[in-house]
């Protein structure tokens, strides 16, 4: 990435590992749509973030739930094998949060054994009271994650979001931080999120788009395109509810037609294959789960008919 961490020491450990990892993937070639590179054998989907014009993968990983499992080392080292399996397909961005329990420090300990994390696009969150506290909150996310700066801080759930956004320009300004965004994660808070989007000085925006909960098409989606901010989904799966629902049906054979192998494939190329999305940010606790969620990341993509195609589809079953 440009303007990436590796210019911040030489001597922080990701810049140890990587002089022993091998080179990551083949930066993509072709445009599908404005920002979005169309995969080659080699290659992976991306989208530009628009203030910067640079490039992330558009699958990335969550960590609510998922990697909240304490002090156990054998759950730890499980956790270790996903975001292996992660970078190894190509993985950017992984989005925590102080709320997320012992996620962050988890985040930490796998970093710190993975050796071709280069490619790590780190985003997490201020989630507390007061701009005091939360200068303090994104410290310790620092020292958790083992990072001196952050790709992405973001204001979780507009949590007294006029104390943090202070913070947050202050510490752009700084560079203490690359980008700065606001989160939800509730529906009944897209009208506050909007009012945000139209009076901050925002880089990212985060919250709630699948193929069954598609309220966001209508206003922030456009809006964020409009303001010219990249967009982070979240709960793409609808907390795997999606595969409870559909997991016994077959995947229409149609869906080979953009390279898809899997429901989850499905789930995540209707997303990504918006043009104002960035990435999707699915959470998983299993290596094999990790491995289809980023089949998503290569391939073709499903046009517009063919999404209205696959809303009919999923709506049918």
């Amino acid at each position: 990435m440009s303007e990436t961490k590796g210019f911040i020491s030489a001597l922080t450990r990701r810049t140890v590992l990587n002089g022993i990892a091998t080179a990551g993937a083949v930066a993509a070639t072709a445009r599908l749509a404005p920002g979005l590179a169309l995969a080659q054998p080699s290659s992976l989907l991306t989208r530009a973030i628009p203030a910067t014009g640079e490039r992330i993968p558009v699958v990335g990983m969550g960590s609510w739930i998922t990697l909240n499992v304490g002090a156990s080392k054998k759950l730890r080292d499980a956790r270790v094998k996903v975001l292996q399996s992660f970078f190894d397909h190509g993985g950017g961005m992984v989005d925590s949060s102080p709320m997320y329990g012992s996620s962050e420090e988890v985040i930490g300990y796998c970093l710190e054994r993975i050796a071709n994390d280069q490619k790590l696009f780190s985003a997490t969150k201020v989630w507390t009271v007061a701009q005091a506290m939360g200068i303090r909150q994104m410290k310790t996310s620092e020292k958790l994650w083992g990072e001196e700066r952050f790709d992405l801080l973001q204001i979780h759930n507009l949590l007294d979001w006029e104390a943090h956004m202070e913070t947050l320009k202050e510490w752009k300004a700084q560079k203490r931080v690359r980008y700065i965004g606001m989160t939800t994660s509730h529906g009944r808070r897209h009208n506050d999120l909007e009012a945000v989007i139209k009076s901050q000085p925002l880089d990212f925006v985060q919250f709630t788009y699948n193929i069954l909960d598609r309220e966001a098409e209508k206003r922030l989606l456009p809006l964020a395109a409009d303001k010219g901010l990249a967009v982070i989904i979240n709960r793409p799966f609808r907390r795997g509810q999606l595969f409870d629902l559909f997991k016994r049906h077959p995947l229409p054979e149609w869906a080979g037609e953009f390279d898809c192998a899997n429901w989850s494939q499905f789930f995540l190329k209707f997303i990504v294959s918006h043009p104002a999305v960035t990435c999707a940010i699915p959470a998983t606790s299993r290596v094999d789960h990790m491995d289809e969620n980023m089949g998503a990341l290569t391939g073709r993509l499903p046009d517009a008919r063919t999404r209205q195609r696959m809303i009919a589809h999923v709506e049918s079953l």
